[in-house]
């Protein structure tokens, strides 16, 4: 049998493979580091090895012999018991041109330095960060030239009144923005002045970093009496900010269905809230002074929203979201599928109480009973409550 674990050509490739792919070589080449010659020593056999396993060994020999762009350097196993031989001792790479053509990555090379060559003309910092990460550099070499026009142009023309769609660069949309944004963040970020860079936000919100508009966030509201012009509208948040309507009741619902089917209420409107989406509420400051009703699920989530709901209007009030309601549809109860366990500060004690019953369990395992299953003769007669 043959002995395991003498190095082969393979195992020293690999290893300067692994340096390679780490960046090391290329950053040295790129920052105009001096090569320094790099050696390798090698496992191969022993004096008994030579005399046990000659074939072996001497294949061994012949197949370091035939590595090519590798100098060799031999040394001397044996003595006067089992004679001597000459063996491969250890490896040199003695220049950069010789590891690249050990690698066979004389292409990237070459893209590399052009790409760098060519930066360092339009972008100097741009230029400075990709001596650091040049592999990083490589793996969006084929879109480079359009990444550097892309960030040239936002530190050039961009306003924080423009949207990213307005960005005019040839071969350039906001797919490409939305594809690329990890790398265009990367190079943003060493380009742009500090104040262009709102760093509390990540790369993947690249619009709020960057200062760009951001697409607005809509109210739908429908007016739950006869009242001239629109029954139901959807508005721009910051626009309805600015315009509250002249009613007295506010009623907030998860449920599309339910928000189309809400029943007649004087002098009322009803929002879709659309789950989590409730946040985009808050800066409707005029719903402090409003008779404010919210009305999600009763599951652990719908008081999460519930409770968020009331941190921003402390006077909101709960519709339909109470013990009595739950157990007067048990017949209706679904499971809920990611039931939270949250702490919830700003529930009243009721409301806290049956939250505290879902998340233990205590009516059953997951326990929800949605806005569509509760009977709509229950509805009508909390919004005659509520108004």
């Amino acid at each position: 049998m043959a002995p395991t674990g003498w190095t082969v050509p393979g195992d020293v490739i690999g290893k300067l493979r692994r340096r390679w792919d780490r960046g090391e070589f290329l950053s040295q080449l790129v920052r105009g580091t001096r090569w320094e010659p790099v050696a390798i020593g090698l496992r191969g056999p022993t004096a008994q090895d030579t005399s046990v396993h000659l074939d072996h060994a001497r294949a061994w020999v012949e197949e370091w012999q035939r590595a090519r762009h590798l100098r060799v350097e031999m040394r001397t196993v044996g003595g006067r018991v089992v004679g001597t031989n000459e063996i491969p001792g250890r490896v040199w790479i003695d220049s950069y041109e010789q590891l690249w053509a050990v690698l066979g990555v004389q292409s990237e090379v070459r893209t590399c330095m052009a790409l760098l060559d060519a930066t360092r003309r339009r972008a100097p910092t741009i230029a400075d960060w990709m001596s650091a990460k040049p592999m990083e550099v490589l793996r969006h070499k084929g879109e480079w030239a359009r990444l550097v026009d892309t960030v040239l142009w936002i530190d050039a023309y961009a306003r924080p009144d423009m949207y990213l769609r307005q960005i005019d660069v040839p071969g350039v949309d906001t797919k490409f923005i939305e594809r690329h944004r990890a790398i265009l963040a990367v190079l943003l970020d060493c380009l742009l002045a500090e104040h262009r860079v709102d760093r509390t936000r990540p790369p993947s919100d690249f619009a709020g970093r960057y200062l760009f508009r951001k697409k607005p966030a809509y109210v739908r509201f429908r007016h739950l009496s006869e009242a001239p012009g629109f029954s139901e509208l959807a508005v721009r948040v910051s626009e309805l900010a600015a315009m509250p309507p002249a009613v007295r009741t506010v009623f907030v619902v998860e449920n599309e269905i339910t928000y189309l089917a809400f029943p007649p209420v004087d002098n009322a409107i009803v929002i879709f809230g659309e789950g989590y989406a409730a946040s985009r509420l808050e800066p409707l400051h005029w719903l402090a002074r409003k008779n404010l009703v919210y009305w999600g699920d009763i599951d652990t989530h719908g008081f999460a929203i519930l409770s968020r709901v009331r941190r921003t209007f402390e006077g909101a009030r709960s519709m339909l979201m109470d013990r009595a309601t739950l157990l007067a549809h048990d017949g209706q109860w679904v499971d809920e599928p990611n039931p939270t366990t949250d702490h919830l500060e700003s529930l009243l004690p009721d409301e806290a109480s049956l939250y505290n019953d879902l998340v233990e369990g205590v009516l059953g395992s997951s326990v929800r009973l949605e806005q569509e299953r509760i009977s709509y003769a229950a509805i009508q007669q909390a919004t005659r409550q509520h108004h």
